[in-house]
């Protein structure tokens, strides 16, 4: 018994003699940055600096963001990320004949605040009060519409003069309908946590179904004319390879103060990204390349001109649905049960 004791007090022993003869990396070195924060503006120049907490004699330091070099001059670095959000820098950090390395995480914020946007009504459109409207675009002149709640989601083709119908496809009643978007003459449709996509041709005959990968929930959809952009209730909006439906990459949407989770149906016009904010009168404006939220437009008033029905809820009979005409140039916007559509055009307030 004793052996045993013996034997095994030698083997942990020996254990944390041979696994703490190297230090954690965090024990030896931090990467430091100036006034001790987290948040940064993209483009601001940082004072950075490797904190040496066991006294090594540091011979190289090598610092990154995003796969990219940074370039150190006079101690300061720029973050000239060129995508916004929760980044990370990496150093590698030479001493002594050995190298590690160590991180900071940050938030890489948008320059400057978004600028204010107003509306203009040009005309008002009957719509369907009984549409929850989820996803809302033109395509060819033909206005596509998606409806979500289950037992009421459908994908449908509207009259946006009259607002009638010109044909509907109702989904499963196990699936809640979102946005929609249509590319090549193909119809990409989603459904809200079902995990669970539909294409359709331009007739609305299903083609075939997909998953999603990392962005769980379905929420808006649109395309630049080459990949889909996918909201999912987070602060990301995803770009789907509209071939595969594999996500391929990710922005995050950003102001000059703070990271933003709430981009809902979407619409893609001349490189940026137009979202309603879930809930809100509101949409914002978002660069697609970098997901600087660069401006927001009020519709404040918007609801007011529509008949609030009798199980109507402020809460839920929000605004949501914006699609561009090319032709026309002007933006169509309703909301889930809202029996007016409205062409508006928009203008720095």
């Amino acid at each position: 018994m004793n052996f045993i004791k013996f034997f095994s007090s030698s083997f942990i022993l020996l254990f944390f003699l041979a696994c703490g003869g190297e230090k954690a990396p965090a024990s030896l070195f931090e990467i430091e940055l100036d006034g001790g924060g987290n948040k940064f503006q993209q483009n601001q120049t940082v004072g950075i600096s490797i904190k040496n907490k066991k006294n090594k004699t540091i011979d190289d330091v090598t610092y990154t963001l995003e796969g990219e070099e940074l370039n150190v001059e006079n101690g300061k670095i720029v973050l000239d990320a060129t995508t916004l959000g929760d980044k990370t820098i990496n150093a590698t950090v030479k001493y002594e004949d050995q190298s590690v390395e160590v991180s900071k995480a940050i938030k890489v914020l948008a320059g400057k605040a978004p600028e204010i946007y107003t509306y203009t009504i040009i005309n008002e459109f009957p719509h369907d009060n009984k549409a929850y409207t989820q996803g809302l675009e033109f395509y060819k002149d033909t206005l596509y519409e998606s409806t979500g709640k289950k037992g009421r989601s459908s994908l449908r083709k509207v009259n946006w003069e009259t607002g009638e119908p010109y044909q509907i496809v109702e989904l499963e009643d196990t699936y809640f309908g979102e946005g929609i978007t249509v590319l090549n003459d193909k119809i990409y449709m989603l459904t809200w946590r079902s995990g669970t996509g539909f294409t359709y041709d331009l007739g609305l005959k299903r083609l075939d179904s997909f998953k999603y990968g990392q962005s769980k929930e379905g929420w808006g959809l649109t395309n630049d004319g080459k990949k889909l952009f996918k909201s999912d209730g987070t602060e990301k909006i995803w770009f789907l390879n509209p071939q595969t439906l594999v996500e391929e990459g990710s922005i995050e949407t950003v102001t000059n103060k703070s990271i933003n989770d709430s981009a809902n149906e979407l619409e893609f016009v001349n490189g940026k990204i137009y979202a309603n904010v879930y809930q809100k009168p509101s949409v914002m404006i978002i660069d697609a390349n970098s997901g600087a939220i660069e401006g927001v437009i009020n519709f404040s008033g918007l609801s007011s001109k529509v008949t609030h029905h009798s199980t109507w809820s402020d809460t839920d009979n929000v605004l949501n649905g914006i699609a561009y005409h090319p032709t026309r140039k002007t933006f169509f916007v309703t909301g889930k049960e809202w029996d007016k559509m409205f062409e508006v055009t928009i203008e720095k307030k």
